[in-house]
């Protein structure tokens, strides 16, 4: 039946041109278009909220550049499939390399929900592990406990942090069970969950070279780098407003003088924004044992941190 407008449709019931059981039957067709289209629409307003998220994030331009190429991939391969073309395998298993704070598990539960609404994984939640949640103790025991992981991250993704620590103890640690059990999953649940290797960007490297076929099974590679100390300084900024504090522009500069100082002492393994949190939670600290000395205190003495919390922090 071509689209005609519901008030005719009434009409055309009551003139007796339609019968009612046609009449029925064309509603029925138009109630589920709008659903369909309703549930169409919240799914992508929801991705766009979701790529809203990842966009807002500082620094990390090449980790959104990638994410946004994975995105238009998928996408592209769904059309080529509804025109009967050849597709391209969905193997979307990823290796993370970079320094702590860099925003790894941050952007792995962001993905998590990404691939959950464009219809990629099922439910869309993140399992986070280290060696000692995969790695057992006795024979057998290794297995039992890599398998619970993977059945728990069904439908999800399987976050690993530091994964080079499961090749640390060599041929006949349990570790490296560990590692073929994983490999044995990505082959045998392909399409059930994600797997992302996490850990500093050199230990990785030497870890993908130890399992001639592990680094072939994940085709996507993503570098995050260290935070310039502008970067660093925004993040601090976001943290300080999240926390309902403030700070001059006399204090943001002795801050910004000793995010640099950090950067400038630790070179590698750097703790970006992980070593923020700590500068700032520190001089609020510091800030709060200040004014417990003066006794009372006005509303913009609680409101500002000082540059003398921040120069004390050591």
């Amino acid at each position: 039946m071509s689209y005609i407008e519901p008030q005719n449709i009434i009409l055309a019931i009551e003139k007796g041109d339609i019968p009612p059981s046609q009449a029925l039957r064309y509603f029925q067709e138009m109630d589920f278009k709008i659903r369909t289209n309703s549930q169409v629409n919240h799914s992508q307003k929801r991705t766009e909220d979701i790529l809203h998220e990842l966009d807002h994030l500082i620094g990390l331009s090449d980790v959104k550049k990638i994410v946004r190429e994975i995105y238009a991939f998928i996408e592209i391969q769904h059309r080529r499939e509804k025109e009967h073309l050849h597709t391209e395998p969905l193997v979307l298993h990823m290796i993370f390399k970079g320094n702590p704070g860099t925003g790894k598990t941050t952007v792995a539960r962001i993905l998590s929900k990404f691939f959950r609404e464009i219809g990629i994984l099922s439910r869309g939640h993140l399992i986070e592990v280290e060696r000692a949640d995969l790695v057992g103790e006795y024979i057998g025991h290794t297995a039992q406990k890599t398998r619970e992981q993977v059945k728990k991250a069904s439908g999800g993704i399987l976050f690993i942090d530091e994964a080079y620590s499961l090749a640390r103890g060599g041929e006949k640690d349990f570790g490296k069970e560990a590692i073929d059990l994983l490999v044995k999953a990505m082959e045998d649940h392909k399409n059930e969950f994600i797997l992302i290797l996490a850990g500093y960007q050199k230990e990785m490297e030497g870890f993908l070279e130890t399992n001639p076929g592990l680094n072939s099974r994940f085709p996507i590679h993503i570098d995050f780098p260290d935070y310039s100390t502008q970067e660093l300084l925004t993040i601090a900024q976001q943290m300080l407003t999240a926390r309902q504090y403030s700070i001059s522009i006399d204090t943001t500069a002795t801050l910004l003088t000793l995010l640099a100082a950090h950067q400038n002492t630790v070179h590698e393994n750097f703790g970006n924004a992980r070593t923020v949190r700590n500068i700032i939670e520190k001089a609020i600290r510091r800030q709060a044992v200040r004014l417990m000395a003066k006794g009372s205190t006005t509303k913009e003495e609680l409101l500002f941190i000082e540059g003398v919390d921040f120069v004390e922090v050591k």
